[in-house]
Parts: structure tokens; sequence; C-alpha cells
């Protein structure tokens, strides 16, 4: 198996980064394999693979570049630059570091990760800036309009994971962070469960950055920069999540409904805002509803407030469709 070696200061001053770039290249080998992992995701594919689709027939040349891309045994270094972790960057300034990677650079890491030379319509000294054109032409038409919802997504899915450093430690915000990523004590963290040779990154700076399609992966350069990109959760992730109960939408309010659904593990306001797409301020009043209600509990957990679902409001929640029915009706 693959593992880093990770010193208790690599830890402490690990940083979550928020990317556009990570966003969309996890989004692009999402249309280049697309196999929904939910509901939501067939959506978006449905929504964008057919001008995907047409985009690369109408360019054989980057066509064959994501055949190539799409067929690799690992990601191609040059696709996926490694964050440095000096500040929030917007997605031009992120992608103009793979539109600028020397031609070299980009047919080595292509020719190393399909295990044999480049196909002839390949050799050609473009493949930097084709790349960087279709992540462009992606961002523009499918993750911009989106971006400020994927982006609360995200930031819940750090405050949620921050909450959870903060009650279980490493352990619990890495084993389930990404498939095959799991602490294993003594300074060692897998990766992945390929066999790999160690890596010692005990003096390296560690970033961890979210994104929300299935796709995931690690990355590095020669600076010292190591990154973890892992699916986050969140409503694109968990779009095949369970509706609150009918009956129990009308007894509550759909929308306070949904929030009460939602609360089957400890969640931060901001989490509930990304999950349900509701305002600030509406999640604060149902909240405060249900606090009054005894439905919820809530606890502080470093600098957030968790909110969860108290017995009474798991009682309610899982009341059979006549048990709530009932509520509402009088009727036994």
């Amino acid at each position: 198996m693959g593992w880093w070696r990770v010193g208790a200061d690599t830890l402490a001053g690990s940083r979550f980064v928020v990317s556009p770039l990570a966003e969309t290249t996890a989004s692009l080998f999402a249309l280049l394999a697309p196999a929904a992992a939910h509901p939501g995701e067939r959506a978006w594919l449905d929504a964008h693979l057919p001008q995907f689709r047409a985009r690369l027939a109408a360019d054989p040349v980057t066509a064959a570049l994501m055949t190539a891309v799409r067929s690799a045994r690992w990601t191609a270094d040059y696709l996926v630059p490694t964050p440095t972790g000096d500040g929030e960057r917007s997605f031009h300034e992120e992608l103009a570091e793979v539109r600028a990677t020397p031609t070299a650079t980009v047919r080595a890491d292509l020719a190393e990760t399909i295990g044999g030379p480049l196909p002839h319509a390949l050799r050609r000294s473009d493949l930097g800036e084709r790349t960087a054109d279709l992540l462009d032409w992606l961002w523009q038409r499918a993750i911009a309009p989106d971006w400020p919802r994927r982006r609360r997504i995200m930031e819940a899915d750090v405050i949620a994971r921050t909450g959870q450093l903060s009650r279980g430690g490493w352990t619990a915000v890495l084993d389930d962070m990404r498939p095959g990523m799991r602490w294993l004590g003594e300074s060692r963290l897998q990766i992945n469960v390929y066999d790999h040779a160690p890596q010692d990154i005990s003096e390296a700076q560690l970033l961890f950055i979210p994104v929300t399609p299935r796709h995931c992966w690690v990355t590095w350069d020669d600076r010292g920069h190591y990154a973890v990109v892992y699916s986050c959760s969140g409503a694109l992730a968990e779009a095949g999540r369970a509706a609150a109960p009918q009956a129990l939408g009308a007894l509550l309010g759909p929308a306070r409904a949904g929030v009460l659904t939602l609360l089957d593990t400890p969640k931060s306001t901001t989490h509930l805002v990304a999950l349900t797409g509701q305002g600030l301020g509406s999640v604060g009043r149902h909240l405060k509803i249900l606090l009054d209600a005894g439905l919820v509990g809530r606890r502080r957990s470093g600098r957030s407030v968790l909110y969860y679902r108290t017995p009474a409001g798991d009682v309610l929640v899982a009341a059979p469709g006549s048990a709530g029915e009932a509520a509402v009706t009088g009727r036994r």
C-alpha cells in the first residue's frame, strides 16, 4: 500500500483549501468516465455530457488527448498542479499554471501515465494549451454558473471535518476522507491500497482540497507541497438522500422538516445552508423553532455550533407515515 510518514508539525500546519481548478478537473474526470454515483451526478451528466461530446467531436486532437487521459494508469501530473497554500487563487490564476507547462513536461507526463509512447496525433507542442482551453470551456459552461453553491458545500464540509477533528482527532477526519485512505498510527497515513514506496513528508506542507464530484487524487511537487483532493459530502454528493417524510412535512412545513431530517448527525448552520439551499436567516429560524420544541439540541465544537436531533426528534422522524399523518389529521 502507499503511505506517507506525516510528522506532528505537518498535521498541525495542514490546511483546507478550496480550489476552483480542482473542482473543474474532477468534473472533467466525471465527464470522461460518466458512470453516475448518485441521482444528482446523473442529472448533471445528462445536462452537460452532450455538449462535452460535441466539443470533442469538433476537435479530434483534444479528443485524442482526453482518450489518453482517460486510459492512463494514474493522473498526469501537469493536469493537477499542487496548490502552494499561499492564499486562495482564482480559477484563471490556477489555470495559467496548466497552460504554461512546458511541452516536454506534458508529453513526458502523458507517456509515463499511459505506459508507452504517445500516439502520433499527440506529438505536438500545444497539448498544455489544449488542456487549458478545454478546462476553461468546462468552467465557463458547467462550473462557474453553479460555483457559489458548490463553494458553500465545500466550506460546509470543511466545518464538519473541523468538528470531527476536535471530537475524534485526525483519525476521525482522515479515515473516511477518500477510498483507501486511513490513519495507521505511528505517523503513518495510508493514501491508497497500491504497492508504492512510502514517502517521508514530515517537513512538507500538506493541504486538503474538497471537490463535489466523486473523483479524487493526491498530488505533490518538488517544492515540498503535498495535497489530498477528496470528495466532500454535501448536496451534490448526497443528492440521493431521502426527502423528509411527507407527513412530517405537513406537520412542520417541508423546509423545517428537511432541516430536522438532515440532523441525523451534528451539523453547523453553514452546513445546513449548503445542504438545503435555504438562506442563512431561514435556517436559523427553523433551528430556533426546533430548539424551542425540544426536537434538536446544540453544542459548541471549537468555534462552531453544531445542531443535532434529540431523542424526541429521532422518534418524530422515524415514525411511520401513518403515525405522522395521524398527528396532522387526528386519526389513529
